[in-house]
């Protein structure tokens, strides 16, 4: 199955864009992340397209951005937090080597604050937090091949621990079939 070597997966503020692009550098591969390339396409930050266009219009953006990155990118690819809402994708991600980046609510306060731009975070940022957590959960651990706790990790470790979880090698690339090992 050709395809991103690695996908991050979880909530927003987790790092999977600190842990994605330091996972590329020691694989040697190149990184890419769907918020980014959401940004592009609308040509606006996200918090603009929810506030002018809607969350279905960019959940709508996001979708076409997870299928595009996943068909054309053979490095480390992260996902938005929510982009696991969408049934299309998680079954794209099904046998893909997807890794849930997790982390509590306590931790989350800790490294945004919950009180940064985020959209789906306005009002009520530590209740909103726990309740988008409730909903999508499960749908980060059905997509996942295995689970890395953030919590009190250095962005560094918590990349040492997906490589082990996923038993990658740094340096280069990775033998053929390899990446389908659990």
């Amino acid at each position: 199955m050709s395809g991103p070597l690695i996908v991050l997966v979880g909530p927003m503020g987790v790092g999977k864009s600190t842990v994605g692009e330091l996972l590329a550098g020691r694989l040697g591969t190149t990184y890419r992340d769907t918020d980014a390339d959401v940004v592009d396409t609308a040509g606006k930050p996200i918090a603009e397209i929810f506030y002018d266009e809607g969350e279905e219009h960019f959940r709508e953006l996001e979708r076409r951005a997870v299928h595009t990155a996943v068909a054309e990118h053979t490095g480390v690819l992260s996902l938005g937090g929510g982009a696991v809402l969408d049934g299309t994708t998680r079954a794209l991600l099904a046998g893909r080597p997807v890794v849930y980046l997790s982390m509590d609510v306590e931790e989350a306060v800790r490294r945004v604050g919950l009180n940064t731009a985020r959209p789906l975070l306005a009002v009520n940022p530590r209740r909103q937090w726990r309740e988008l957590m409730d909903a999508r959960r499960h749908l980060y651990t059905e997509v996942a091949r295995v689970t890395v706790a953030t919590d009190e990790r250095t962005p560094e470790e918590v990349a040492q621990a997906v490589l082990d979880a996923l038993e990658l090698p740094e340096g280069g690339p990775v033998a053929p079939g390899r990446e389908n090992t659990p």
